[in-house]
């Protein structure tokens, strides 16, 4: 189900912005070490969480998230917030580095890759256990494998290109595939990526254990309460543990920025996932506090009905398109977006510069009146849904609908939650749909077969676009993926041109950037947008 990403992607509403992957979400990664140059602020460490010297052990990072933190405890069919805790209790083969921008050694040590991208071998880190006590090897990989694509829920669709999995003896994993397809970076996913024990993951529902190898495993979890969840360090984990590295972890669930952002000044949290653009500024400023600021992989969705209604005229979407005003939604946004070109997010293959849209009314107007509408012509009514209580979105929907008034197009938008909002979505019941996107693992395919590809019942294709020049194109995408980064490359930018120009199926107004505040005492904090939202927790220690 992964309606769950894009529920909590949409519930952000502005103050938390938690999104899906392919499915419409996000979260973050720590990756270690100081955070790029220019990337934090903050005056010098106040009290904040941290302990005294000396009390390191004792120290507690609380994660104040804005949403209940878990929705479903099986590693397998995981799709939603509990990334950011899921994260570093269960590991994968691999890890990407959004910096290096590619995967790098988890619980794989090394992997190749032959048969023209269609077999791929693992060697596995020795001395693994998981939180069970049992042992990780080949033949336990092999089952969470199977386990996860057998279920086949969540982001399950990541493996859909293996055909067999051979554990060839205790160290050594081997895929053979039915396709080509950059199977590194599959495994490095944030989600349906977790090697976990199977022997016991029917027994996880109640949260009171957990079956994966990473540095933190499950201390109590109390839905629905305040603070929901806690987490221990494994004594056991294969990276071993330093004095001054934090052994505890709490997810504090704090629904209003208001009181986030008291709680981390007096000290209370650790950790504050997104602020609004003022309280962020004041964050920079604030002792005790610290500041981090990262473009992120999650954008923001503007899909046009192409099957129905006014918009299933080219004209009338191009119209749209044009009339957005780009350049005034990233201004209002300061800072906390960056204008999009294409599709694909810069960092991510598939990226293309130079397709930032612009506003221009005149134009717009010209292709109305082509169309039957306008100013001296007739009213054109559109409707339009997004996700009610975003912020973000609800500042698009006004700016949009000010400047369509020009235009003679009155825009009838209704804020829904995200539940009724995909529901009316799936029934074409729109002509505007609103929604945010991020990919499920760091590859710019999740955008074009999640939102783009021909679907007789709609999922998140809700511009219905059915193409099959195009469909034919998304499917030759992993393939050239794993053979062939060049070809790939520009025929991500030959699809974007016909998505975004030629069908005029989206807009896309904006790349979210991630503003975290952080207490001054956090040492180690750097965000990895392939995993939105997740920090991790063993990279960082408490000032001395």
């Amino acid at each position: 189900m992964r309606w769950h990403k894009r529920l909590l992607v949409a519930g952000v509403a502005g103050v938390v912005a938690m999104t899906a992957s392919a499915c419409a979400g996000g979260q973050v990664r720590g990756a270690g070490g100081t955070p790029e140059p220019g990337t934090s602020t903050g005056a010098s460490a106040g009290p904040g969480t941290g302990r005294p010297a000396g009390q390191a052990n004792d120290a507690t990072f609380v994660y104040a998230p804005n949403l209940d933190v878990v929705t479903d405890w099986d590693p397998a069919s995981s799709y939603s917030n509990e990334i950011i805790a899921m994260s570093n209790i269960y590991e994968g083969l691999t890890r990407y580095d959004a910096d290096a921008r590619k995967p790098v050694p988890r619980l794989a040590t090394e992997w190749t890759s032959a048969a023209g991208g269609k077999e791929w071998t693992f060697k596995l880190r020795q001395g693994v256990k998981f939180h069970t006590g049992a042992p990780l090897d080949a033949e336990a990989a092999k089952k969470a494998i199977e386990r996860t694509m057998k279920i086949n829920s969540g982001a399950a669709y990541i493996w859909g290109a293996v055909k067999t999995i051979d554990a060839v003896d205790a160290s050594t994993l081997r895929f053979t595939l039915k396709y080509a397809a950059p199977l590194d970076l599959v495994a490095s996913s944030g989600y349906a990526a977790y090697i976990y024990d199977t022997a016991a993951a029917d027994r996880l529902k109640d949260g009171k254990a957990d079956a994966g190898t990473g540095p933190y495993t499950i201390d109590t979890w109390q839905k629905g309460k305040e603070t929901e969840l806690t987490l221990k360090a494994f004594e056991g984990y294969w990276g071993g543990w330093k004095p001054e590295q934090y052994k505890k972890v709490a997810f504090r669930v704090t629904p209003e920025i208001t009181t986030a952002w008291q709680l981390l000044q007096k000290g209370e949290v650790s950790f504050v996932p997104r602020l609004n653009p003022q309280l962020f500024e004041q964050a920079g400023m604030t002792e005790g506090v610290q500041s981090s600021q990262k473009p992120s992989f999650q954008n923001l969705l503007v899909l046009f009905n192409t099957a129905t209604g006014p918009a299933k005229d080219v004209k009338v979407r191009q119209a749209l398109q044009l009339a957005i005003d780009y350049d005034g939604l990233v201004a209002a946004l300061k800072g906390a977006g960056t204008k999009a070109s294409g599709l694909v997010p810069d960092g991510l293959l598939g990226h293309v510069a130079g397709m930032e849209p612009k506003q221009d009314l005149a134009r717009a107007q010209e292709l109305l009146n082509a169309a039957g509408y306008g100013p001296d012509l007739e009213e054109l009514k559109l409707t339009m849904t997004y996700a009610q209580g975003d912020e973000d979105q609800k500042l698009l929907v006004t700016l949009l609908s000010s400047t369509l008034k020009r235009l003679n197009v009155t825009l009838q938008a209704k804020p829904m939650a995200w539940n009724a909002q995909w529901d009316l979505g799936k029934k074409k019941g729109q002509d505007l749909f609103v929604m945010y996107w991020y990919p499920d693992y760091p590859d710019a395919y999740s955008w074009f077969l999640n939102v783009f590809k021909s679907a007789d019942q709609p999922q998140f294709n809700l511009s219905y676009l059915k193409n099959a020049e195009i469909d034919k194109a998304i499917d030759a995408l992993p393939q050239l993926s794993a053979t062939d980064a060049l070809a790939a490359d520009q025929a991500y930018a030959d699809l974007q041109k016909k998505i975004i120009q030629d069908q005029a199926a989206v807009a896309v107004p904006y790349v979210q950037t991630y503003q975290r505040a952080l207490s001054a005492t956090v040492q180690g904090y750097a965000d990895n947008p392939a995993y939105p939202n997740v920090v991790f927790f063993y990279d960082l220690k408490p000032a001395g």
